[in-house]
């Protein structure tokens, strides 16, 4: 038997008014914390690969941080087909990544999955539960759960989990990357300005040399120009925050 979620009276008026009744913790003032007049947000920005984070979230990144936010893109894995990888060896993805991270901003951090052969099961779902609690997130982007690579779909599960289990306690975005070729069907409800940032955001992707760059961020670039005449915006980054998850949290 399907579990509906009640809401209190109060709850309800909470969401109606636009404070997030569910999330984050709020200032006297009734702020999310990290807001436009709050503190400094944890935000961690989850990838089925290195390479992910940037050409779907690589401008919001930037501006995150150029805000003095701590940002950390968490891959899925390594970039390596061979699990586990050889003692010694060379893992080209993991110094692009690094690369990428420092262009943005940000910091790479791993997970321990393999490249084409993601497991969502009960102890995987352990694993990153604990690794996402660890950096203490206020909030959480993810890829969209309707999409081509069973890496992205399963980082998606992974990070939902994540986010159920911890009682909706941060924010919660989805996100697209070559949208109608990986994503599909996906409707943002919120977007993001990256006019200024486009230029760091290419340089991010572009780190990503041996990920033929030139073909996907020429795709990726096409939907930043669609999202922008949409939001009215030269380019932009379109998300879809979860309707429970607490939001102003959007740089």
């Amino acid at each position: 038997m399907a579990r509906t979620n009640l809401f209190s009276r109060r709850q309800w008026l909470a969401g109606a008014a636009g404070i997030p009744a569910l999330g984050l913790r709020q200032n006297a003032a009734g702020q999310v914390p990290g807001g436009p007049a709050g503190r400094k947000l944890r935000v961690v920005i989850t990838g089925g690969h290195p390479g992910d984070p940037e050409y779907g979230c690589g401008g919001t990144a930037a501006r995150y941080a150029d805000l003095g936010h701590d940002v950390v893109l968490l891959y899925l894995n390594r970039g390596e087909k061979a699990c586990p990888t050889p003692e010694g060896a060379s893992l080209p993805r993991v110094a692009e990544a690094t690369k990428a991270c420092a262009i943005l901003g940000a910091r790479p951090v791993f997970a321990a999955q393999c490249d084409g052969h993601a497991v969502v099961d009960g102890s995987h779902y352990d694993e990153f539960r604990a690794l996402l609690r660890n950096l203490n997130p206020d909030v959480v982007f993810t890829h969209w759960p309707v999409d081509g690579h069973a890496d992205h779909r399963a980082i998606s599960l992974l990070a939902y989990d994540a986010w159920l289990k911890a009682k909706k306690s941060f924010g919660f975005y989805y996100y697209e990357v070559s949208d109608g070729e990986d994503t599909l069907m996906f409707t943002p409800n919120e977007y993001v300005d990256i006019g200024a940032v486009e230029a760091r955001k290419r340089a991010a992707c572009y780190a990503h040399a041996s990920q033929a760059p030139d073909r996907f961020y020429a795709l990726q670039s096409q939907v930043a120009r669609f999202r922008g005449v949409e939001s009215g915006h030269a380019q932009a980054e379109a998300f879809i925050r979860h309707a429970q998850s607490a939001g102003n949290l959007l740089p």
